[in-house]
């Protein structure tokens, strides 16, 4: 089994490999499902880590049908990770018919080579699964991360189930979504998947003694400036564990 933690940081980088997972996905901004990460911070993590480092080239939030502008500088993002030496990118790009946008995909793809790929949860605002699965399997893609087109991949197990028996041989499904330690098992024994996908978040609070009510710099998920969410290296090595004793 391989475990693929979403991370936003170099100590979320750092927290995965402590924990025993093989990959992660460094994002930024992930209460917007991800976007992609500062070239400092990518860095950074390829120099301190031993594990594989996939950066999410998504430019902005929201839904995937990029304009011009928006792909160029996923083009110049993918130009950039291949020099800082990364494994693999994750991206994904989608028409407004719900389609995947096979052309340009296509594109990013070819410039990303030698680097691994994956399909990332764009997928899952796809018109039909069966249909974007044999999108991206023509394209030579590595992987497809998917829910199963649900809110959770608990809830889209019988579809993440039949999209690995569709893929066979030909990409590897990795099941992502709302999967923790109580119901990663789950998701494992429901959809035959080898690979999962999963953030293992905490809250801690600010270092700083000084504190100055009523300021926000425009956070909208959390109540103030000194407190944060980071990656928790307990949450990951258990729900590891938790797989790898059913």
């Amino acid at each position: 089994m391989i475990f693929e933690v979403c991370v936003d940081s170099v100590e979320g980088v750092l927290a995965a490999q402590q924990a025993g997972a093989q990959r992660v996905e460094l994002c930024d901004n992930l209460v917007e499902g991800g976007t992609t990460p500062s070239l400092g911070v990518v860095r950074v993590a390829r120099r301190r880590a031993a594990l594989a480092v996939h950066v999410i080239v998504r430019p902005r939030g929201g839904d995937f049908v990029y304009t011009e502008a928006e792909f160029e500088a996923m083009q110049q993002d993918i130009l950039a990770l291949k020099q800082e030496g990364v494994d693999g990118v994750v991206l994904g790009l989608l028409r407004s018919d719900g389609s995947v946008d096979v052309e340009r995909t296509q594109a990013l793809v070819e410039l990303a080579r030698p680097l691994r790929v994956t399909f990332h949860r764009a997928f899952d605002l796809s018109r039909e699964a069966g249909e974007a699965l044999e999108a991206v399997c023509s394209l030579g893609i590595e992987r497809v991360l998917t829910s199963g087109q649900a809110a959770t991949a608990l809830e889209g197990a019988a579809c993440i189930a039949g999209l690995v028996r569709q893929a066979g041989e030909r990409v590897i499904i990795l099941a992502g979504g709302g999967i923790t330690a109580g119901n990663a098992a789950a998701v494992v024994a429901a959809t035959g998947v080898r690979e999962l996908h999963f953030a293992a978040r905490k809250t801690v609070g600010s270092t700083m003694t000084f504190r100055r009510p009523g300021v926000s710099m425009g956070k909208v998920y959390q109540p103030d400036e000194y407190t944060r969410r980071v990656t928790d290296v307990e949450g990951i090595a258990a729900l590891i564990s938790a797989v790898r004793k059913a």
